[in-house]
């Protein structure tokens, strides 16, 4: 029905023609909104181009082929959802007027070939090292506020035209590209097109800029610093109102990371985790969610730089919300690759980032704070539910084996599961947390890209841990983790808090002396609420594991796929064993301390 008069709305109904492929009204004169099309499964054609419909993004089936919607009244972001359209091969929104920043993973999903965003007013900082589809026939990204590097997938690419005049783009080397504007004009433009109208007073809260990242991450260079229960700072500003600035971070594995990783599976690569995408968040929002960070929504602070507070979003999940407040002179662009990198830690066994925001200051642009949200963990940390609950209850034995084999999942993906590789340096059972379901999850990387932008005193009290031999002069980081969890299996066993290094090595003498003494007398040294329901093959297994991580020497130290096996191992005849002796406890649920 391309090329009429029609005009008005569109109807309703239009969403309820489910046997229709193709739906063609370009070139109309149709306002509004563009009905929900989110029923019509077979539809692989929409253009709507050419008419005054907006402003909200149409609400289409995820398996469409072609998306065509230049020349209308667009004036909102791109929904989240776009980065998950496998089958897109054209996407054509030029000549709207889109805000917000440009969800790089759109480049590289796996079918598209058409894409033209022109004319718009997206913002972001692209990278060259970002992931395209090879497949490419024509980009177009001219004339919007785009910044950073042109991306090397696009200067090498096959594509017949690759547009990209009007932005604030520099070539890899740093310098400026032909037909580009300064990046201060995109910068200028970027806080007038992010302006938040607020219809409450201004609060403490929003007198500082804030800039915003969004969905995913391609290039995972540098280390970041990711703490869930440790990082959060207040600072005041004496500056003006905010404004906001979005920023890019892109969503999806660059090719050379993906091919050099050795365990990244098909699910990481999909980032299919049922972790919701990680994307960007306003200070709005994040008000919102912790009513104007509220007392009541406090969760604990850590020195004078850390603060966390429970949020809830608009779809009634629970988030942590921490901030880490920064030294001046560093802008967002300091940040985003090591935010990349955040949002690129999705495993089962770790806590995931949902999205940040930054909020810095307007006269020199740099960073006052940085926002972190995560997914919200109810069941407390691990030694809750093993050495800190007078008369409560506690993790039955085989619970507690699982728990030590998630502990491990989650630092072998640390290590081996992407690139670069992250080592931990000070993993305590207090940064293992327990979901509703009872799955450990590493809350604490420890990661230092913020260390150096934050004040001394304030890392100092992050970075406590056991000081085991050699941890500074030691060859092998990743065996200081080995070490950490071999602290952890401590507790995991006795039951008894350990909060200092001569507890550590007093308890691993006295495993030892009993090990080697085989007389029965190691099952003393077992937490007594679970002492009667371990077997001794689990029970000897699991002390194996620990003592040797305790090694002074790191190189003598287990691997941590020699840990994983023997923990799995433990774990099968523990199974057995409850099996045949018919135990009362099961394996999934935590057992009730007498």
């Amino acid at each position: 029905m391309k090329n009429n008069s029609l005009n008005g709305l569109l109807p309703d109904s239009l969403g309820n023609l489910v046997d229709l492929r193709i739906l063609v009204l370009s070139h109309n004169k149709f306002s509004g909104e563009v009905p929900d099309l989110r029923g019509l499964t077979n539809l692989q054609v929409l253009e709507l181009g050419g008419n005054s419909l907006g402003p909200e993004f149409p609400r289409i089936p995820h398996r469409i082929i072609s998306i065509v919607l230049r020349e209308n009244k667009f004036t909102n972001g791109l929904p989240q959802e776009l980065h998950s359209f496998y089958q897109l091969q054209k996407l054509d929104i030029a000549l709207n007027r889109f805000v917000g920043p440009f969800p790089t993973s759109i480049l590289s999903l796996p079918s598209i070939t058409h894409l033209d965003i022109n004319g718009n007013r997206f913002t972001g900082l692209l990278s060259e090292d970002l992931a395209c589809n090879p497949g490419f026939q024509f980009v177009d990204l001219s004339a919007n506020l785009l910044t950073g590097k042109l991306p090397e997938c696009l200067v090498s690419s096959k594509a017949r035209n690759v547009v990209y005049d009007g932005n604030c783009l520099t070539t890899n080397d740093g310098n400026e590209i032909k037909n580009q504007k300064p990046i201060s004009f995109c910068r200028t433009e970027a806080l007038a097109v992010g302006i938040v109208p607020r219809t409450h007073k201004t609060s403490k809260w929003s007198k500082v800029a804030l800039a915003l990242g969004i969905t995913g991450g391609i290039l995972l260079i540098g280390v970041a610093f990711l703490i869930l229960w440790r990082v959060h700072g207040k600072k005041g500003s004496k500056k003006p109102p905010a404004r906001v600035i979005e920023d890019n971070v892109s969503s999806s594995y660059s090719s050379k990371l993906l091919s050099d990783a050795r365990y990244v599976t098909r699910v990481m690569k999909l980032g299919t985790l049922g972790i919701p995408a990680y994307h960007a968040f306003s200070l709005e929002e994040l008000e919102e969610a912790t009513n104007g960070f509220n007392t009541s929504t406090f969760l604990g602070e850590l020195g004078s730089h850390g603060q966390l507070y429970r949020g809830r979003l608009k779809d009634g999940s629970y988030v942590a919300i921490q901030c880490l407040k920064m030294k001046r002179n560093h802008s967002t662009q300091t940040f985003t690759r090591h935010i990349e990198l955040i949002s690129k830690l999705r495993h089962q066994h770790l806590v995931s980032a949902l999205g940040h925001c930054f909020e810095f200051y307007l006269d020199d642009s740099s960073v006052s704070r940085l926002f972190l949200v995560f997914e919200y963990i109810p069941n407390g940390t691990l030694r809750d539910w093993i050495s800190g609950r007078d008369g409560g209850e506690t993790l039955s034995w085989s619970r507690r084996i699982a728990a030590a084999i998630g502990i491990v999942k989650g630092i072998q993906f640390l290590h081996t599961g992407i690139l670069p590789r992250v080592f931990s340096g000070s993993l305590k059972i207090t940064d293992v947390l327990l979901d509703q379901s009872f799955v450990a999850k590493i809350s604490c990387y420890n990661l230092p890209f913020l260390a150096e932008n934050i004040e001394k005193d304030g890392v100092q009290s992050y970075f406590k841990s056991f000081k085991e031999p050699n941890r500074v002069k030691t060859r092998h980081p990743e065996k200081v983790d080995v070490y950490d969890f071999g602290v952890i299996l401590l507790e995991i066993i006795s039951g008894r808090p350990i909060c200092t290094q001569k507890e550590v090595e007093c308890l691993k003498e006295e495993f030892q002396s009993r090990m080697i003494a085989d007389d029965g007398s190691m099952r003393e040294m077992v937490d007594p609420i679970v002492r009667d329901r371990c077997s001794d093959q689990s029970l000897m297994t699991m002390m194996e594991v620990c003592i040797k991580c305790l090694v002074d020497d790191p190189g003598e130290r287990p691997s941590v796929e020699d840990m994983l096996w023997n923990l799995q191992f433990a774990a099968q005849v523990q199974d057995a064993w409850n099996s045949s002796h018919g135990s009362p406890v099961s394996s999934s649920q935590p057992a009730i301390r007498q």
